[in-house]
């Protein structure tokens, strides 16, 4: 916008002379032949740069005009130049100072000495103006400001509050698992008894009446039996499911090699019987607990013989490495890999999560036995141990399972350092 200056002035030669001058600085005039007029205008308009006014004129003089016009408070801020052809002496002036007036120009008007100092005052009013656009965004931006802070402040109390509220329910989860836990345990427990009688009265009713009954009724009884069997196997997964949930996060430094060898004897018979052969390269101690570590071990084992291939001897090959992970604080963490490879059927990698769900199975229960719990345990054991566990897969090229424990535990109990492996006995088996 350009700077806007108000001539005040009884005669119209004067004024046309005042703007001739400033013209070519390129300013837009306002004029008034009075000092009437111009508080008329000033009643509408209060945007000038400055004030040009003459001294001497009828009905309101100069000075008279300028103290109606600082009575606004709006118009305060507009300095006045008074341009008079007469020195009225040093009591004047200072009159005209205190009425407002911020300089003097005498007639005749030298242009370049109007120029100038209009220009001076056109600057400070340009200053003036962008220090007040400048406030007024100042303004914007604080009150801005106040509503994020507000909205913030809401925020870090709505979740807070949510805080809480997940706070409460995670208790609430976790004292659910714990009576699921109890429940489970005591169900599974107390299901044993009836299941031993139906196992034995059905023995029983086998041996001393296999000869007189007939075909169908042999078999409806080896059904009972079978039945009694997998109920058996399954309630037996659910209590070592309960005991590892229960179990307290207790830590020593262990050689896994004796673990798994511990684990290799218990399927010593299936591993005969399918004729399987162990690949197995030593194994790191680690922080770990042993009881944990021996059914992780078994069930990778027992899941690589069952779903082994039928015209090929299963081969399970495993080893190890030792990586560095950095963790979310950006501190590295040494973790053992554990790799156990066979060579079975496999299956599509889609299912790759799915296989560790409670009770999934990827082959129907007549080609395969099983409970659907053997997985889900070992997830469970590896998570006890703040590790991870996935696998990998491919339909008739067997499966990779990949076991990632932490090598040192947060808390550690102290206990006599474990004896070493031989690791002759681990490279194949039948010769340990």
């Amino acid at each position: 916008m350009r700077p806007k200056i108000l001539l005040v002035d009884d005669r119209e030669d004067n004024l046309m002379s005042m703007e001739a001058i400033l013209a070519p600085d390129g300013y837009t005039f306002v004029k008034a032949s009075s000092g009437s007029q111009a508080l008329k205008i000033l009643l509408n308009e209060i945007d000038f740069a400055l004030i040009l006014m003459d001294v001497k004129m009828p009905n309101l003089n100069g000075f008279e005009t300028a103290a109606l016009i600082y009575e606004r408070e709006k118009l305060k801020h507009i300095p006045i130049i008074f341009i008079t052809a007469n020195n009225y002496g040093e009591e004047n002036v200072y009159k005209g100072y205190r009425m407002g007036a911020v300089d003097y120009i005498y007639k005749p008007i030298n242009s370049e000495l109007l120029r100038a100092k209009v220009s001076v005052l056109v600057d400070l009013y340009r200053k003036n103006h962008r220090l007040i656009e400048q406030e007024k965004r100042l303004i914007i931006i604080n009150r801005n400001l106040e509503m994020e802070v507000t909205e913030r402040k809401a925020s870090e109390e709505r979740v807070k509050e949510l805080n809480r509220q997940l706070l409460e329910n995670i208790a609430l989860l976790e004292s659910a698992n714990r009576d699921l836990d109890r429940f489970a345990f005591m169900a599974s427990h107390d299901l044993q008894e009836p299941l031993r009688k139906i196992r034995t009265f059905s023995d029983l009713l086998f041996v001393k009446y296999q000869q007189v009954l007939d075909t169908p009724a042999i078999n409806y009884i080896n059904r009972i039996q079978n039945a009694a069997v997998r109920m058996q196997t399954l309630i037996s997964d659910i209590l070592a499911f309960s005991r590892i949930n229960n179990e307290k996060d207790t830590f020593v430094n262990y050689n896994l090699n004796i673990v798994l060898q511990e684990a290799i004897d218990e399927l010593d018979s299936t591993i005969q019987e399918k004729k399987g052969r162990l690949e197995i390269q030593e194994l790191p101690a680690i922080d770990v607990n042993p009881g944990l570590i021996r059914p992780l071990f078994e069930n990778l084992l027992s899941n690589a013989l069952k779903y082994s291939k039928k015209d090929e001897p299963p081969v399970i090959n495993i080893r190890s490495e030792i990586i560095t992970a950095t963790t979310s604080n950006k501190e590295p963490v040494q973790y053992c890999r554990i790799y156990v490879q066979d060579n079975g059927i496999g299956f599509d990698q889609v299912y790759a999560e799915q296989i560790f769900d409670m009770f999934r199975r990827l082959h129907v229960h007549s080609e395969f036995e099983g409970t659907g719990i053997g997985l889900t345990l070992c997830k469970k054991i590896v998570e006890k141990h703040n590790g991870f566990i996935s696998v990998q897969s491919k339909v008739g090229k067997g499966s990779t399972f990949i076991i990632s424990l932490p090598v040192h535990q947060a808390t550690v109990e102290n206990t006599p350092a474990t004896p070493s492996a031989d690791a002759d006995t681990l490279l194949m088996f039948g010769k340990k």
